[in-house]
């Protein structure tokens, strides 16, 4: 009579009992020598089981209930998520309603389910909107909240530390802003759940995905911004205004930059593929290094509001006086001294929730007519609606880039929203300009 294996998980993997001599041939497994057994990653289990065992009684029974109703293109996201046996990838820009996939595939599949948020601003949010479909009571894990239901929402941060004790519960994982993982420690958390069904959620997923693949999908779908511009979003206008730096901004920058190219120029002949970080560390252990990278913070801090900037957006500020207007900095120095001499609401790190939230509401209301950030605006928050995007200053590329436009493009009757960007000529952010732009059309 064959012998079924059994699986049962430990602290965030797989301890494989009986037929012990398959264990080697199977995917992913070590011998422990501490319990003379063998071990697998938890996120295996779906390719590893051959018949019933305890883990498919607690996460296999699927009670489905109604879906929310989902645009063309949300409809066959999902369905390009179900034939690729519920694991992958959903890249659908800012205001495309990510979230509504998530939720209808959450409805769908019936199991219980855990979504993964980097927030706790998102994690509010998703809450929110399973409490208006889902029939049970939404569970919570974050921000001072440890209450685990059959669906769940979490933070990175709740769930990584908890991932080894509740990995072995929950039949489909729902990961927001899934570009998050693929490149760190916080992908345990994936590998710790035997959740066999998977659906990763971004406006724009990694050039390098990583592990995402593996522990998460292929992108199974993926539409950009004028993909959807005009009919799901708002149709917009894109204008880059190309300004100069005044002499003396000019000869500060040229100092600086040559100052940063002396040592990092050498560098890259040297280590072609070093990353950013690794230079900055061999960079800090030498005189020259370390005067090179103050020269590029200086250079970095001056590109972000010269003197040109801070006139065209005056007059800019001007012009759409009536329009409700979100400004994006690089940096929150920049965000602050903008607030300071244009009298705008700034929107940070520093700002607690409660007057967060105020100055949102306000937004909403017409009582404000104009926001400034930095970063907080790109990813988590709900944005009311804005026709004006300013972007003064950018630092992370196409991804930042696409989050922030995406606060302006959601539709109303008769809306064509614009983006401007302030790009200074001669400088890196010409550079930037362009490959942001490529991010935009197929």
């Amino acid at each position: 009579m064959r012998q079924v294996m059994r699986i049962v998980f430990d602290r965030g993997t797989l301890l494989l009992t009986q037929r012990a001599t398959d264990a080697p041939t199977l995917p992913g497994t070590v011998w422990d020598p501490r319990v003379r057994g063998w071990r697998a990653p938890a996120f295996a289990w779906r390719e590893l089981r051959d018949g019933p065992d305890p883990i498919a009684a607690r996460i296999g029974g699927r009670r489905p209930w109604p879906p929310p109703p989902l645009r063309p293109y949300q409809a066959s996201a999902l369905e390009a998520w179900r034939r690729n046996r519920g694991r992958g990838l959903v890249c659908l820009p800012t205001g495309a309603g990510k979230t509504r996939v998530g939720v209808a595939a959450i409805a769908h599949t019936g199991l219980p389910a855990l979504v993964l948020v980097p927030t706790r601003v998102l994690l509010h949010q998703w809450v929110a909107s399973l409490d208006e479909v889902c029939p049970g009571r939404v569970g919570v894990l974050g921000d001072g909240h440890r209450d685990l239901r059959r669906v769940t929402v979490s933070t990175f941060a709740s769930a990584w530390r908890r991932m080894d004790r509740m990995g072995d519960r929950f039949g489909l994982l729902v990961i927001d802003e899934a570009h998050h993982f693929g490149h760190g420690e916080r992908d345990e958390a994936l590998e710790m759940s035997v959740a066999p069904f998977r659906l990763g959620l971004t406006a724009t997923p990694p050039e390098d995905l990583g592990s995402l693949p593996l522990l998460v999908g292929p992108v199974v779908t993926q539409l950009r911004v004028d993909d959807l511009a005009g009919t799901w979003l708002a149709a917009y206008d894109r204008v880059e205004l190309a300004l100069d730096l005044t002499g003396a901004e000019r000869i500060a920058y040229e100092q600086d930059m040559a100052t940063f190219r002396r040592v990092h120029g050498p560098f890259r002949v040297g280590f072609p593929s070093a990353t950013w970080p690794e230079f900055a560390r061999a960079a800090s252990r030498t005189d020259d290094g370390r005067r090179a990278l103050a020269a590029i913070r200086r250079a970095k801090r001056l590109l972000a509001y010269p003197t040109a900037k801070a006139e065209v957006l005056r007059s800019l500020l001007a012009e759409h006086h009536a329009q409700r207007t979100l400004i994006f900095t690089a940096n929150n120095e920049a965000a602050y001294r903008i607030a300071r001499e244009e009298l705008i609401m700034p929107i940070t790190c520093d700002i607690g929730r409660k007057e967060r939230e105020v100055a949102l509401r306000r937004f909403r209301d017409g009582e404000l007519r104009a926001l400034v950030s930095s970063r907080v605006l790109n990813e988590g928050l709900d944005v009311p609606d804005a026709e004006i995007a300013i972007v003064v200053g950018s630092t992370r590329g196409a991804r930042e880039h696409v989050q922030r436009i995406g606060r302006v493009l959601r539709p109303a009757e008769g809306k064509r929203a614009r983006v401007y960007e302030l790009v200074t000529r001669r400088t890196s952010e010409v550079f930037q300009a362009m490959k942001r732009s490529q991010s935009f059309a197929a």
